[in-house]
């Protein structure tokens, strides 16, 4: 084994341990008694974004996002009686999936046009594609593009919190970088 390649990486960990502590909150949101109030102000739309600005793998890129949101859906699930196979759930998988893409193309180098632009495109691409899984829920909204448009409609103060999250979150975890360069949180390292 090459030395460098056994080498012990803290910048890894301590990124790690930044995307478990925004974490927290989206797991304890549906036992809050303002429940409504705070539903979609999450961290997972930073995550997305921070896991494909720092992560060079693309395993780990996409991984690790999609891991906290499952084993945070897994985790309010199991506590809150909300089902976690709901109908259409796939949808938002897909959309984390689009959204880890799509920031690492535009946070190749990462400075704050690129996160603006970014933040953006991953509120866009979760409003309209997370939101096709209400379509699928019977009676809620009629399968017809009238209905997606009002299911559209009636997400927009969702989609404000989920917005008010990925730019607070991802304000707190960029920043953190950005504040402690010698973390060494480079795309060339193996993180």
């Amino acid at each position: 084994m090459n030395m460098s390649e056994s080498k012990f990486n803290p910048s890894t960990v301590i990124l790690i341990l930044v995307v478990v502590l925004v974490s927290i909150i989206r797991v304890a949101a549906p036992h809050s008694d303002n429940f409504k109030d705070i539903a979609n102000f999450s961290a997972v739309g930073a995550i997305a974004m921070f896991g494909a600005a720092y992560f060079n793998n693309p395993l780990k890129a996409f991984g690790f996002p999609l891991t906290v949101l499952l084993l945070s859906d897994i985790f309010i699930a199991r506590t809150s009686g909300y089902g976690f196979f709901y109908d259409g759930w796939y949808w938002t998988y897909i959309a984390f999936i689009l959204m880890v893409a799509v920031s690492r193309v535009l946070l190749k180098k990462v400075n704050v046009q690129n996160l603006v632009t970014a933040a953006i495109s991953v509120i866009l691409i979760h409003w309209v594609v997370a939101d096709i899984s209400a379509m699928y829920i019977p009676g809620l909204y009629p399968p017809t593009l009238a209905g997606f448009w009002a299911c559209l409609v009636a997400a927009v103060p969702f989609e404000l919190k989920f917005l008010y999250g990925t730019v607070i979150y991802g304000a707190v975890m960029f920043g953190l970088k950005a504040w402690y360069p010698s973390l060494s949180f480079k795309k060339g390292l193996s993180a």
